[in-house]
Parts: C-alpha cells; structure tokens; sequence
C-alpha cells in the first residue's frame, strides 16, 4: 500500500512539475497539486489506521 501511494505521489508531483514549466499547461499543475494532496491524505488516513 505504502508502495502505491508513494509512487503516485511520484506521478503527481513530476506532472505538477511539467505543467509549471510549460506555459499553456498551467491547469495540470492545479489538478496535480489537487490530486498530490489526496494521494497524501489517503495514504496518512489509511497508514494511521493500523497503527
């Protein structure tokens, strides 16, 4: 589980990163920047539930 959220964080902070660097892409970092903070409270919710 740990291994998904991670490596979709991955994803959505290099997509964040590509559309800061291109001009016209600047709604794909606002939705990755959306989806990145999900993907974080996902894994901490389901991570602090088993402990």
């Amino acid at each position: 589980m740990l291994r998904i959220v991670l490596v979709l964080l991955a994803i959505w902070l290099v997509l964040g990163i590509l559309g800061a660097v291109l001009r016209g892409l600047f709604w794909l970092t606002a939705i990755a920047a959306v989806l990145f903070v999900a993907t974080a409270a996902w894994g901490w919710f389901t991570g602090s539930k088993k402990s």
